[in-house]
């Protein structure tokens, strides 16, 4: 591997410390050597094999996306140029509860139907793993960026419970602490849960202590897709702040929005709940995208009891007419646990993705909009589409509050994290656009953040949480997992209309000290790793 000096960069170095002018050398995948303009004043400057003109750009650490969809993707698609143009050079996967990951024959065929819409079916995959350490090794063999995993609590529940709506038995229990020990031994970094999918909704808050204790003794942290988004959402928050300080967890809020009509203006309410608890100490961290719509699977709406049994039993009982009239009644008036206990708008609801071709037309319209194409009422369309396309749909949430996005992001514990679905024909632009919507809008535009307040909270932040010792901050002896941009162009290309266009002003990014976008493309490398969590 040669040795590379970057030379002339502003560096922000990822602790929110003031930008300097400095000559970075990186040689086997590390930093060895920070020259500041400065020191190098007045004598020879650090030379290497090869020299990269950084003037106008800014060198600051590789992104770190907190919230990542990218399971199958990284194996699916070696490029992962999504990720890799927007300077991402670390992920974390296995979020909101579902993943592959520790399973069994029998669950790994539930988990691929019920996430088909996060991450296809899997056809084209080999899934030849079954263990949490098997996937991180399989992720081993050279995936574009670096990626972290968390334990998936509704998978573990499914494999010692099923996808009953039930309290686990005492040795269901203990199966359920021993999957999660033994996915913590082998490298994971912590829990996550998805509160309103199944099967994970169906446990207790004393269930999930008792596993939280477990991540804990590891030095993990717990990351909840809480039970409500919606209505009741400051009371869901407070749950979870609960729940750890009863089990001694850290405690990392996924996707932390305060949506929906009842939510409009009550992010400082939020702030405010999650200040109180920093003060008496606990540690509490979270993640947001920039962008006010949501995206999740159409069927991830349904109520819970019409998903108990797993995804079979879902279209079974949608088949059933006067079942069928129960979930639109929880759906349309009562308001959905699936739907954050607020009664659905269907004109809200923008399909994004289908999984059979043949319903393409559903795509990019809101489920109103088709139902009046179609001459009949939202709800017949919604329920068409779940069984045609067998709850493989991705849908557009249009529920979110500039405001609630803006003031969470200030806080001094925000990281950032795309949630970004990359399936379907129309995914939400977060899935490649999030961290240059970060830089462009939120810090050149609107003035939000500052540059080096921004770089914190998407690098050294999250790479303290992660409690990755040697990532996340350029420094010497640290690994070269940088991004280069030029602050005056980087910005999201993507739009809602045309969500896979890649960024702008990204010249350069490297992963473990190699280019994986070089003059503005994507090489060939595959320098990313599995991250394993570093034991107490």
């Amino acid at each position: 591997m040669e040795n590379l000096v970057i030379r002339d960069a502003d560096v922000v170095d990822g602790t929110g410390a003031d930008t300097y002018r400095a000559d970075v050398v990186v040689d086997d995948g590390r930093i060895v050597s920070i020259v500041k303009e400065a020191a190098a004043a007045g004598c020879q400057r650090p030379r290497a094999s090869r020299e990269l003109d950084a003037e106008g750009l800014v060198l600051s650490p590789g992104f770190i996306d907190m919230h990542a969809h990218s399971d199958l993707a990284l194996l699916r698609d070696p490029e992962h140029t999504a990720k890799a143009a927007q300077g991402v050079t670390l992920e974390v996967l296995g979020q909101d509860g579902l993943s592959y990951a520790p399973v069994d024959d029998r669950t790994l065929a539930e988990v691929r139907r019920a996430i088909t819409g996060w991450n296809g079916y899997g056809d084209d995959i080999d899934f030849d793993w079954r263990s949490v350490g098997e996937y991180l090794d399989r992720l081993d063999r050279g995936i574009a960026v670096n990626a972290a995993y968390l334990i998936p609590q509704g998978t573990v529940r499914a494999l010692a419970v099923g996808w009953e709506d039930r309290e686990a038995t005492p040795a269901e229990l203990d199966r359920m602490r021993q999957l999660v020990a033994e996915g913590l031994e082998q490298g994971a970094v912590g829990l996550s849960s998805g509160l309103t999918y199944t099967p994970g909704m169906y446990a207790k808050d004393a269930e999930l202590t008792e596993l939280c204790r477990v991540v804990a003794r590891y030095g993990g942290y717990y990351c909840p897709h809480h039970r409500s988004y919606g209505a009741g959402a400051l009371t869901a928050y407070a749950e979870m702040v609960e729940l750890t300080r009863e089990a001694g967890c850290a405690l990392h809020l996924a996707h932390a929005t305060m949506n929906f009509g009842e939510n409009k203006g009550r992010a400082p309410e939020l702030l405010s709940l999650l200040d109180d608890a920093l003060a008496a100490g606990a540690d509490i961290s979270l993640d947001t995208y920039p962008y006010t719509p949501g995206s999740t699977t159409l069927v991830a709406l349904l109520p819970s009891w019409a998903s108990e049994g797993g995804p079979q039993e879902i279209l079974r009982r949608l088949t059933d007419d006067t079942t069928a009239e129960r979930i639109r009644h929880d759906l349309e008036v009562t308001g959905a646990d699936g739907c954050h206990g607020v009664p659905v708008e269907w004109d809200t609801i923008e399909i994004s993705g289908v999984t059979d071709p043949t319903l393409g037309d559903f795509v990019g319209r809101t489920i109103r909009q088709s139902a009046q194409l179609r001459g009949e009422t939202p709800w017949a369309t919604a329920r068409h589409l779940l069984l045609a396309d067998r709850l493989g749909s991705t849908i557009l949430q249009h529920v979110g509050h500039e405001e609630n996005v803006r003031a969470i992001m200030r806080h001094r514990v925000h990281t950032g994290g795309s949630d970004g679905i990359l399936q379907g024909t129309k995914p939400h632009p977060r899935a490649y656009g999030t961290f240059p919507h970060y830089l462009g809008r939120y810090v050149r535009e609107l003035g939000v953040l500052s540059l080096e307040e921004c770089v914190a909270h998407l690098t050294g932040r999250p790479a303290a949480r992660l409690r990755v010792p040697d990532r996340g901050l350029v420094r010497e002896g640290y690994r070269a997992d940088l991004v280069l941009f030029d602050p005056a162009t980087v910005a999201a290309g993507s739009t809602y209309d045309a969500p896979r266009t890649l960024p702008t002003g990204i010249p350069y990014v490297l992963v473990d000290g190699r280019f994986v976008i070089e003059d503005g493309r994507r090489t060939d490398v595959l320098a990313g790793r599995a991250v394993r969590r570093t034991p107490l």
